[in-house]
Protein backbone atom coordinates (compact mmCIF):
# COMPACT_ATOMS: atom_id res chain seq x y z
CA UNK A 1 0.00 0.00 0.00
CA UNK A 2 1.37 3.33 -1.49
CA UNK A 3 0.68 6.79 0.38
CA UNK A 4 2.36 8.59 3.21
CA UNK A 5 2.49 6.80 7.08
CA UNK A 6 0.24 7.66 9.39
CA UNK A 7 2.57 9.83 11.74
CA UNK A 8 2.88 7.87 15.59
CA UNK A 9 3.37 11.56 17.23
CA UNK A 10 0.64 12.53 19.53
CA UNK A 11 -1.00 15.70 18.33
CA UNK A 12 0.34 19.01 19.82
CA UNK A 13 -1.22 20.60 22.50
CA UNK A 14 -1.68 24.51 21.84
CA UNK A 15 -0.94 26.57 25.09
CA UNK A 16 -3.85 27.89 27.15
CA UNK A 17 -3.58 30.56 28.90
CA UNK A 18 -6.07 31.77 31.72
CA UNK A 19 -6.95 34.91 33.04
CA UNK A 20 -8.87 35.41 36.52
CA UNK A 21 -11.03 38.00 37.53
CA UNK A 22 -8.21 39.12 40.17
CA UNK A 23 -6.01 39.48 37.46
CA UNK A 24 -3.84 36.00 37.91
CA UNK A 25 -2.55 34.41 35.11
CA UNK A 26 -2.16 30.49 34.22
CA UNK A 27 -0.48 28.49 31.54
CA UNK A 28 -1.91 25.16 30.75
CA UNK A 29 -0.91 22.32 28.23
CA UNK A 30 -3.22 19.51 30.01
CA UNK A 31 -6.68 19.34 31.57
CA UNK A 32 -7.38 21.11 34.61
CA UNK A 33 -10.12 22.59 37.01
CA UNK A 34 -11.64 25.64 37.95
CA UNK A 35 -13.86 25.96 41.15
CA UNK A 36 -14.10 27.46 44.25
CA UNK A 37 -12.10 24.23 46.31
CA UNK A 38 -8.55 24.18 47.38
CA UNK A 39 -7.67 21.19 45.30
CA UNK A 40 -8.63 23.05 42.42
CA UNK A 41 -6.01 24.04 39.51
CA UNK A 42 -7.75 27.45 39.28
CA UNK A 43 -9.51 28.54 42.34
CA UNK A 44 -12.19 31.24 41.90
CA UNK A 45 -13.06 31.98 45.73
CA UNK A 46 -17.17 33.61 44.88
CA UNK A 47 -20.31 32.70 46.63
CA UNK A 48 -21.78 32.29 42.85
CA UNK A 49 -18.76 28.89 42.07
CA UNK A 50 -18.95 25.30 42.80
CA UNK A 51 -16.63 23.69 44.32
CA UNK A 52 -15.29 22.10 41.26
CA UNK A 53 -16.96 23.82 38.49
CA UNK A 54 -15.81 23.07 35.11
CA UNK A 55 -12.93 20.88 33.95
CA UNK A 56 -11.34 21.90 30.77
CA UNK A 57 -9.83 19.34 28.55
CA UNK A 58 -7.50 18.97 25.48
CA UNK A 59 -10.08 16.44 23.51
CA UNK A 60 -10.20 15.86 19.37
CA UNK A 61 -7.95 18.62 18.30
CA UNK A 62 -9.55 21.29 20.74
CA UNK A 63 -9.50 22.56 23.74
CA UNK A 64 -13.07 22.16 25.63
CA UNK A 65 -14.59 23.60 28.33
CA UNK A 66 -17.42 21.21 30.76
CA UNK A 67 -19.56 22.01 33.47
CA UNK A 68 -19.31 19.44 36.37
CA UNK A 69 -23.15 20.10 37.09
CA UNK A 70 -22.66 23.14 38.90
CA UNK A 71 -25.34 24.54 40.96
CA UNK A 72 -25.21 28.29 39.00
CA UNK A 73 -23.95 27.05 35.37
CA UNK A 74 -21.54 28.18 32.81
CA UNK A 75 -21.61 30.93 30.76
CA UNK A 76 -19.94 31.56 27.39
CA UNK A 77 -19.94 34.51 25.38
CA UNK A 78 -23.29 35.46 27.76
CA UNK A 79 -24.50 31.92 26.14
CA UNK A 80 -25.02 29.09 29.30
CA UNK A 81 -23.82 25.84 28.15
CA UNK A 82 -22.92 22.09 29.51
CA UNK A 83 -20.05 21.84 26.75
CA UNK A 84 -18.28 24.12 24.58
CA UNK A 85 -14.70 24.31 22.43
CA UNK A 86 -12.96 27.15 22.58
CA UNK A 87 -11.59 28.37 19.46
CA UNK A 88 -9.18 30.99 19.61
CA UNK A 89 -10.60 33.28 22.89
CA UNK A 90 -13.23 32.35 24.99
CA UNK A 91 -15.05 34.07 27.91
CA UNK A 92 -15.92 32.22 31.38
CA UNK A 93 -18.67 33.28 33.16
CA UNK A 94 -19.09 31.28 36.52
CA UNK A 95 -22.43 30.58 38.00
CA UNK A 96 -24.67 33.19 36.33
CA UNK A 97 -24.49 36.21 34.83
CA UNK A 98 -23.24 38.22 37.44
CA UNK A 99 -20.54 35.82 38.32
CA UNK A 100 -17.18 35.59 38.32
CA UNK A 101 -15.80 36.32 34.55
CA UNK A 102 -12.33 34.15 33.43
CA UNK A 103 -10.82 34.69 30.24
CA UNK A 104 -9.54 31.92 27.96
CA UNK A 105 -6.99 32.03 25.24
CA UNK A 106 -4.60 29.88 22.92
CA UNK A 107 -1.19 31.00 22.74
CA UNK A 108 0.00 31.70 19.72
CA UNK A 109 2.30 28.71 17.84
CA UNK A 110 6.19 29.24 18.55
CA UNK A 111 7.38 30.12 14.91
CA UNK A 112 9.24 27.50 13.24
CA UNK A 113 12.72 27.47 12.84
CA UNK A 114 14.78 26.83 10.21
CA UNK A 115 17.46 24.20 10.28
CA UNK A 116 21.03 25.35 9.26
CA UNK A 117 21.68 23.04 6.78
CA UNK A 118 19.08 24.32 4.79
CA UNK A 119 20.05 27.74 4.50
CA UNK A 120 21.44 28.42 1.19
CA UNK A 121 24.86 30.01 0.52
CA UNK A 122 24.45 31.75 -2.79
CA UNK A 123 25.02 35.35 -1.75
CA UNK A 124 27.51 37.68 -3.78
CA UNK A 125 30.63 38.36 -2.23
CA UNK A 126 30.25 41.66 -1.45
CA UNK A 127 26.93 40.96 0.85
CA UNK A 128 26.85 42.21 4.11
CA UNK A 129 25.33 38.52 5.09
CA UNK A 130 28.18 36.82 3.14
CA UNK A 131 30.68 38.77 5.18
CA UNK A 132 28.90 38.15 8.45
CA UNK A 133 29.13 34.67 7.66
CA UNK A 134 33.07 34.75 6.36
CA UNK A 135 34.18 36.23 9.70
CA UNK A 136 31.62 34.91 12.04
CA UNK A 137 29.98 31.48 11.34
CA UNK A 138 29.84 29.09 13.74
CA UNK A 139 31.39 26.24 11.38
CA UNK A 140 35.04 26.35 11.26
CA UNK A 141 36.89 26.97 7.99
CA UNK A 142 40.56 26.89 8.48
CA UNK A 143 41.43 24.96 5.49
CA UNK A 144 40.31 27.00 3.50
CA UNK A 145 39.91 30.95 5.22
CA UNK A 146 43.42 32.90 5.42
CA UNK A 147 45.05 33.78 8.58
CA UNK A 148 44.02 37.03 9.60
CA UNK A 149 39.86 35.90 8.89
CA UNK A 150 40.64 32.64 10.81
CA UNK A 151 42.15 35.20 13.82
CA UNK A 152 39.17 37.12 13.76
CA UNK A 153 36.97 34.27 13.93
CA UNK A 154 38.96 32.58 17.15
CA UNK A 155 38.80 36.20 18.84
CA UNK A 156 35.03 36.52 18.45
CA UNK A 157 34.21 32.82 19.12
CA UNK A 158 36.32 33.60 22.44
CA UNK A 159 34.73 37.20 23.20
CA UNK A 160 31.22 34.88 22.29
CA UNK A 161 31.88 32.38 24.85
CA UNK A 162 32.59 35.08 27.87
CA UNK A 163 29.62 36.91 27.02
CA UNK A 164 27.67 33.58 27.08
CA UNK A 165 29.01 33.11 30.47
CA UNK A 166 28.66 36.60 31.84
CA UNK A 167 24.74 36.67 30.13
CA UNK A 168 24.04 32.99 31.48
CA UNK A 169 24.36 33.89 34.74
CA UNK A 170 22.77 37.09 34.57
CA UNK A 171 20.03 34.92 33.20
CA UNK A 172 19.95 32.52 35.72
CA UNK A 173 19.90 35.46 38.47
CA UNK A 174 16.88 37.20 36.90
CA UNK A 175 15.21 33.61 36.69
CA UNK A 176 15.83 32.96 40.00
CA UNK A 177 14.36 36.18 40.96
CA UNK A 178 11.07 35.55 39.33
CA UNK A 179 10.76 32.28 40.34
CA UNK A 180 11.16 33.81 43.79
CA UNK A 181 9.00 36.79 43.70
CA UNK A 182 6.00 34.21 41.53
CA UNK A 183 6.62 31.99 44.48
CA UNK A 184 6.07 35.06 47.16
CA UNK A 185 3.31 35.92 45.03
CA UNK A 186 1.79 32.51 44.80
CA UNK A 187 2.74 31.94 48.64
CA UNK A 188 0.45 35.30 49.41
CA UNK A 189 -2.00 34.87 47.18
CA UNK A 190 -2.50 31.29 49.05
CA UNK A 191 -2.47 32.74 52.44
CA UNK A 192 -5.04 35.63 51.86
CA UNK A 193 -7.34 32.97 50.29
CA UNK A 194 -6.49 30.71 53.85
CA UNK A 195 -6.88 33.44 55.86
CA UNK A 196 -10.14 34.14 54.24
CA UNK A 197 -12.02 30.98 54.54
CA UNK A 198 -10.82 31.05 58.22
CA UNK A 199 -12.46 34.63 58.41
CA UNK A 200 -15.62 32.67 57.18
CA UNK A 201 -15.69 30.09 59.15
CA UNK A 202 -15.61 32.07 62.25
CA UNK A 203 -18.21 34.32 60.96
CA UNK A 204 -20.66 31.18 60.82
CA UNK A 205 -19.43 30.21 64.20
CA UNK A 206 -20.32 33.48 65.65
CA UNK A 207 -23.61 33.29 63.82
CA UNK A 208 -24.01 30.07 64.73
CA UNK A 209 -23.43 30.86 68.18
CA UNK A 210 -25.96 33.63 68.14
CA UNK A 211 -28.64 30.94 67.75
CA UNK A 212 -27.07 29.24 70.47
CA UNK A 213 -27.89 32.45 72.56
CA UNK A 214 -31.02 33.58 71.86
CA UNK A 215 -32.33 29.73 72.23
CA UNK A 216 -30.70 30.15 75.83
CA UNK A 217 -32.36 33.45 76.62
CA UNK A 218 -35.92 32.18 75.83
CA UNK A 219 -34.95 29.32 77.90
CA UNK A 220 -34.02 31.81 80.70
CA UNK A 221 -37.03 33.88 80.20
CA UNK A 222 -39.75 31.19 80.65
CA UNK A 223 -37.74 29.26 83.87
CA UNK A 224 -35.78 32.27 85.27
CA UNK A 225 -32.87 30.77 86.92
CA UNK A 226 -31.53 27.89 84.23
CA UNK A 227 -27.98 28.18 82.43
CA UNK A 228 -27.40 31.68 83.37
CA UNK A 229 -23.48 30.77 84.14
CA UNK A 230 -23.50 28.97 80.70
CA UNK A 231 -25.16 32.15 78.83
CA UNK A 232 -22.68 34.76 80.27
CA UNK A 233 -19.64 32.06 79.05
CA UNK A 234 -21.58 32.06 75.78
CA UNK A 235 -21.79 35.69 75.59
CA UNK A 236 -18.23 35.86 76.45
CA UNK A 237 -16.96 33.45 73.71
CA UNK A 238 -19.25 35.52 71.37
CA UNK A 239 -17.37 38.60 72.09
CA UNK A 240 -13.99 37.20 71.60
CA UNK A 241 -14.76 35.79 68.36
CA UNK A 242 -16.04 39.05 67.08
CA UNK A 243 -12.70 40.70 68.03
CA UNK A 244 -10.50 37.89 65.94
CA UNK A 245 -13.14 38.84 63.11
CA UNK A 246 -12.31 41.77 62.86
CA UNK A 247 -8.52 41.57 63.27
CA UNK A 248 -8.96 39.14 60.26
CA UNK A 249 -10.74 42.20 58.53
CA UNK A 250 -8.36 44.34 59.00
CA UNK A 251 -5.86 41.55 57.75
CA UNK A 252 -7.44 41.21 54.95
CA UNK A 253 -8.16 44.54 53.59
CA UNK A 254 -11.65 44.22 53.05
CA UNK A 255 -12.72 47.51 54.22
CA UNK A 256 -9.95 49.32 52.74
CA UNK A 257 -9.80 47.45 48.77
CA UNK A 258 -10.55 51.04 47.18
CA UNK A 259 -14.29 51.17 48.69
CA UNK A 260 -16.27 53.87 48.68
CA UNK A 261 -17.00 55.52 51.97
CA UNK A 262 -21.04 54.72 50.79
CA UNK A 263 -19.98 50.87 50.29
CA UNK A 264 -18.09 50.79 53.09
CA UNK A 265 -21.21 51.46 55.16
CA UNK A 266 -23.26 49.21 53.09
CA UNK A 267 -21.02 46.04 53.89
CA UNK A 268 -21.10 47.36 58.02
CA UNK A 269 -24.81 47.48 58.02
CA UNK A 270 -25.07 43.66 55.80
CA UNK A 271 -22.82 42.68 58.64
CA UNK A 272 -25.17 44.12 61.19
CA UNK A 273 -28.01 42.40 60.29
CA UNK A 274 -26.05 39.34 60.29
CA UNK A 275 -24.91 38.48 56.51
CA UNK A 276 -21.25 38.03 55.84
CA UNK A 277 -19.43 40.71 54.42
CA UNK A 278 -17.14 38.42 52.48
CA UNK A 279 -19.37 36.62 50.54
CA UNK A 280 -22.00 39.13 49.51
CA UNK A 281 -22.75 38.75 45.73
CA UNK A 282 -20.63 40.23 43.13
CA UNK A 283 -23.69 43.08 42.35
CA UNK A 284 -24.50 42.96 45.66
CA UNK A 285 -23.54 46.55 46.22
CA UNK A 286 -24.39 47.84 42.82
CA UNK A 287 -27.86 46.29 43.65
CA UNK A 288 -28.26 48.45 47.36
CA UNK A 289 -26.82 51.65 45.97
CA UNK A 290 -30.09 51.14 43.66
CA UNK A 291 -32.40 51.09 46.30
CA UNK A 292 -30.79 54.37 48.15
CA UNK A 293 -31.11 56.45 45.00
CA UNK A 294 -34.94 55.62 45.18
CA UNK A 295 -35.24 56.74 48.64
CA UNK A 296 -33.03 60.00 47.83
CA UNK A 297 -35.83 60.04 44.75
CA UNK A 298 -38.75 60.87 47.08
CA UNK A 299 -38.94 63.11 50.55
CA UNK A 300 -40.53 59.70 52.02
CA UNK A 301 -37.64 59.06 53.94
CA UNK A 302 -37.05 62.34 56.37
CA UNK A 303 -40.69 63.34 56.19
CA UNK A 304 -40.94 59.28 58.30
CA UNK A 305 -38.02 60.10 60.53
CA UNK A 306 -38.85 63.21 61.32
CA UNK A 307 -41.94 62.11 62.14
CA UNK A 308 -40.55 58.80 64.54
CA UNK A 309 -38.09 61.96 65.84
CA UNK A 310 -40.70 64.24 66.60
CA UNK A 311 -43.38 61.81 68.59
CA UNK A 312 -40.37 60.13 70.51
CA UNK A 313 -40.92 56.65 68.84
CA UNK A 314 -37.15 56.20 68.01
CA UNK A 315 -35.86 55.87 71.39
CA UNK A 316 -38.52 53.16 72.71
CA UNK A 317 -38.28 51.30 69.10
CA UNK A 318 -34.20 50.90 69.49
CA UNK A 319 -34.52 50.17 73.14
CA UNK A 320 -36.92 47.62 72.13
CA UNK A 321 -34.44 45.85 70.24
CA UNK A 322 -31.60 46.11 71.38
CA UNK A 323 -33.25 44.33 74.70
CA UNK A 324 -33.78 41.57 72.93
CA UNK A 325 -29.92 41.36 71.52
CA UNK A 326 -31.13 42.59 68.48
CA UNK A 327 -29.47 45.39 66.06
CA UNK A 328 -31.89 48.73 66.52
CA UNK A 329 -31.81 49.27 62.90
CA UNK A 330 -34.95 46.87 62.34
CA UNK A 331 -36.05 50.31 63.53
CA UNK A 332 -36.05 50.45 59.62
CA UNK A 333 -38.43 47.70 58.86
CA UNK A 334 -41.05 49.97 60.49
CA UNK A 335 -40.33 52.68 58.07
CA UNK A 336 -40.61 50.16 55.51
CA UNK A 337 -44.55 48.82 56.67
CA UNK A 338 -45.72 52.18 57.80
CA UNK A 339 -43.96 55.15 58.01
CA UNK A 340 -44.57 54.98 61.66
CA UNK A 341 -47.85 55.36 60.80
CA UNK A 342 -49.71 53.43 63.79
CA UNK A 343 -52.66 53.84 62.28
CA UNK A 344 -52.24 52.32 58.78
CA UNK A 345 -53.99 49.79 57.50
CA UNK A 346 -53.17 47.00 54.83
CA UNK A 347 -55.28 45.88 52.02
CA UNK A 348 -58.04 43.15 52.82
CA UNK A 349 -56.06 39.62 52.73
CA UNK A 350 -57.40 36.07 53.46
CA UNK A 351 -55.47 36.11 56.52
CA UNK A 352 -57.18 39.47 57.71
CA UNK A 353 -56.16 42.86 57.67
CA UNK A 354 -52.90 43.90 58.47
CA UNK A 355 -52.96 47.13 60.67
CA UNK A 356 -50.79 49.55 63.06
CA UNK A 357 -46.88 50.61 62.90
CA UNK A 358 -45.83 46.94 62.43
CA UNK A 359 -49.08 45.66 60.33
CA UNK A 360 -49.56 42.81 62.25
CA UNK A 361 -52.35 40.37 60.83
CA UNK A 362 -55.06 39.25 63.42
CA UNK A 363 -53.63 35.66 64.19
CA UNK A 364 -49.96 37.07 64.73
CA UNK A 365 -50.99 39.91 67.08
CA UNK A 366 -53.08 37.95 68.87
CA UNK A 367 -50.23 35.20 69.26
CA UNK A 368 -47.61 37.93 70.87
CA UNK A 369 -50.18 39.49 73.42
CA UNK A 370 -52.34 41.95 71.32
CA UNK A 371 -55.95 42.53 71.72
CA UNK A 372 -57.51 42.43 68.62
CA UNK A 373 -60.47 44.89 68.22
CA UNK A 374 -64.12 44.22 67.03
CA UNK A 375 -63.51 46.70 63.53
CA UNK A 376 -60.46 43.76 62.80
CA UNK A 377 -61.76 42.83 58.89
CA UNK A 378 -62.99 46.92 58.54
CA UNK A 379 -59.86 49.10 57.23
CA UNK A 380 -59.10 52.13 58.93
CA UNK A 381 -58.60 53.02 63.19
CA UNK A 382 -60.02 51.01 65.66
CA UNK A 383 -59.71 52.33 69.27
CA UNK A 384 -59.90 48.97 70.87
CA UNK A 385 -57.13 47.54 68.65
CA UNK A 386 -54.13 47.13 70.69
CA UNK A 387 -52.09 47.07 67.20
CA UNK A 388 -52.07 50.65 66.89
CA UNK A 389 -51.00 51.14 70.10
CA UNK A 390 -47.48 51.56 69.20
CA UNK A 391 -45.80 50.94 72.15
CA UNK A 392 -47.44 47.59 72.82
CA UNK A 393 -47.25 46.51 68.75
CA UNK A 394 -43.21 47.54 69.25
CA UNK A 395 -42.65 45.22 71.65
CA UNK A 396 -44.95 42.26 70.30
CA UNK A 397 -42.74 43.40 67.22
CA UNK A 398 -39.54 42.85 68.87
CA UNK A 399 -40.82 39.44 70.21
CA UNK A 400 -42.00 38.61 67.05
CA UNK A 401 -38.65 39.07 64.98
CA UNK A 402 -36.58 37.27 67.84
CA UNK A 403 -38.33 34.72 67.44
CA UNK A 404 -38.23 34.29 63.60
CA UNK A 405 -34.37 35.00 64.10
CA UNK A 406 -33.19 33.05 66.65
CA UNK A 407 -34.79 29.49 64.87
CA UNK A 408 -35.94 29.26 61.07
CA UNK A 409 -33.92 32.45 59.72
CA UNK A 410 -30.75 31.04 61.28
CA UNK A 411 -29.63 34.75 62.98
CA UNK A 412 -30.19 35.67 59.46
CA UNK A 413 -31.90 39.47 59.85
CA UNK A 414 -32.51 39.73 55.98
CA UNK A 415 -34.47 36.30 55.99
CA UNK A 416 -35.92 37.84 58.77
CA UNK A 417 -36.94 40.90 56.95
CA UNK A 418 -38.05 38.24 54.15
CA UNK A 419 -40.21 35.90 56.77
CA UNK A 420 -42.09 39.33 58.00
CA UNK A 421 -43.06 40.46 54.44
CA UNK A 422 -44.00 37.12 52.79
CA UNK A 423 -45.65 35.74 55.80
CA UNK A 424 -43.62 33.52 57.75
CA UNK A 425 -45.09 29.92 56.89
CA UNK A 426 -44.73 30.40 53.01
CA UNK A 427 -41.00 31.19 53.35
CA UNK A 428 -40.26 28.87 56.30
CA UNK A 429 -41.33 25.81 54.57
CA UNK A 430 -38.66 27.02 52.00
CA UNK A 431 -36.00 27.88 54.40
CA UNK A 432 -36.41 24.22 56.50
CA UNK A 433 -35.77 22.74 52.84
CA UNK A 434 -32.39 24.16 53.42
CA UNK A 435 -29.42 22.99 56.18
CA UNK A 436 -30.09 24.12 59.28
CA UNK A 437 -26.48 25.98 59.73
CA UNK A 438 -26.23 29.58 59.17
CA UNK A 439 -23.34 29.42 56.70
CA UNK A 440 -25.76 27.07 54.13
CA UNK A 441 -28.74 28.84 55.40
CA UNK A 442 -28.64 32.36 54.59
CA UNK A 443 -30.15 35.60 52.45
CA UNK A 444 -27.80 34.70 49.81
CA UNK A 445 -28.97 30.60 49.87
CA UNK A 446 -32.03 31.58 49.72
CA UNK A 447 -31.64 33.66 46.15
CA UNK A 448 -29.18 31.52 45.01
CA UNK A 449 -31.26 28.48 45.38
CA UNK A 450 -34.94 29.66 45.35
CA UNK A 451 -34.74 33.01 43.51
CA UNK A 452 -37.87 32.06 41.53
CA UNK A 453 -40.10 31.66 44.04
CA UNK A 454 -39.33 34.85 46.12
CA UNK A 455 -41.80 37.67 45.43
CA UNK A 456 -40.28 40.79 43.83
CA UNK A 457 -42.45 42.47 46.73
CA UNK A 458 -40.24 40.56 48.94
CA UNK A 459 -36.96 41.35 47.28
CA UNK A 460 -37.34 45.18 47.24
CA UNK A 461 -38.93 44.96 50.60
CA UNK A 462 -35.14 43.76 51.89
CA UNK A 463 -33.50 45.61 49.77
CA UNK A 464 -35.31 49.09 50.92
CA UNK A 465 -34.63 47.94 54.32
CA UNK A 466 -30.98 47.33 53.94
CA UNK A 467 -30.83 50.56 52.16
CA UNK A 468 -32.75 52.78 54.49
CA UNK A 469 -30.43 51.54 57.01
CA UNK A 470 -27.29 52.17 55.59
CA UNK A 471 -28.45 55.69 55.06
CA UNK A 472 -29.44 56.01 58.36
CA UNK A 473 -25.61 55.55 59.40
CA UNK A 474 -24.88 58.74 57.60
CA UNK A 475 -27.78 60.63 56.32
CA UNK A 476 -25.62 63.61 55.39
CA UNK A 477 -23.18 61.46 53.16
CA UNK A 478 -26.86 60.84 51.07
CA UNK A 479 -28.01 64.62 50.62
CA UNK A 480 -30.60 64.66 53.86
CA UNK A 481 -29.87 67.25 56.03
CA UNK A 482 -29.83 65.34 59.49
CA UNK A 483 -27.87 63.25 61.51
CA UNK A 484 -28.06 59.27 61.97
CA UNK A 485 -31.29 58.92 64.00
CA UNK A 486 -30.54 55.94 65.91
CA UNK A 487 -27.23 57.63 66.75
CA UNK A 488 -28.10 59.11 70.41
CA UNK A 489 -30.78 56.63 70.99
CA UNK A 490 -28.53 54.02 71.18
CA UNK A 491 -25.63 55.82 73.66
Amino acid sequence: MNGPRPSSRPPVVPRLRVRTPDGRECVFEHPFHVGRGADCDVQVDDAHVSRKHVVVSFEDGRWRVRDLQSINGVFINGDRVETAPIDQRASLRLGGLDGPLLTLELEPPAKPTIPRSVVPHTQPVGDSKAMMAKYFGREPRDGQDGPQTIMIRRTFHEIQKRQKRRYGWIVAVVLLAGVGAGGYAYRAHRQMVRQQAAAEELFYLMKSQDVKIAGMEALLATSGTQGRNQLAQYLDNRREMERAYDKFLSTLNVYGRGLSEQERLILKVTRTFGECELVVPSDYLTEVATYIQKWQATGRYERAVNLARERGYIKTIATEFIGQNLPPQFFYLAMQESDFDPFRSGPPTRMGIAKGMWQFIPETGSRYGLSIGPLSGVPGPDPADERSQWEKATKAAARYIKDIYSTDAQASGLLVMASYNWGEQRIIKLLRRMPANPRERNFWKLLEHHRDQVPKETYDYVFYIVSAAVIGENPRLFGFPFDSPLLSATK
